[in-house]
């Protein structure tokens, strides 16, 4: 059985940081695609960061970049975002979710998704 569950969620002040780990089992990390998600209160769910199986390429949704690292450790079949300088509008449910797919397409559908971890901002 496919299995993503995230930790590392929290309640952080602005300016803060957080690593968020994606840690898989029943299947083998490296060849799978891995994307980061977050979903607030009222809004949709977007994708904030992905990383790919092929050739480990990453993206970032623009509202993060420069703050938020993705990085996959294949040893410990988990992979990770590391968000550094936390604003308010950052809070929200993050999700990871992989795919066997090779690259992180625009209109990729993730097979796995985790349960999400609560990540909130605020002084």
């Amino acid at each position: 059985q496919f299995e993503l569950v995230e930790s590392g969620g929290g309640l952080v002040q602005p300016g803060g940081s957080l690593r968020l780990a994606c840690a898989a089992s029943g299947f083998t990390l490296d060849y799978w695609t891995i994307g980061w998600f977050r979903q607030a209160p009222g809004k949709k769910r977007e994708r904030v960061s992905c990383i790919s199986s092929r050739d480990t390429s990453t993206m970032y949704a623009d509202d993060v970049k420069g703050r938020f690292t993705i990085s996959r450790d294949n040893a410990k079949n988990t992979a990770y975002l590391q968000m550094n300088n936390l604003q308010p509008l950052d809070t929200a449910v993050y999700y990871c979710a992989g795919d066997p797919s090779d690259y992180c397409s625009d209109n990729l559908e993730f097979a796995v998704w985790g349960q999400g971890t609560q990540v909130t901002v605020s002084s």
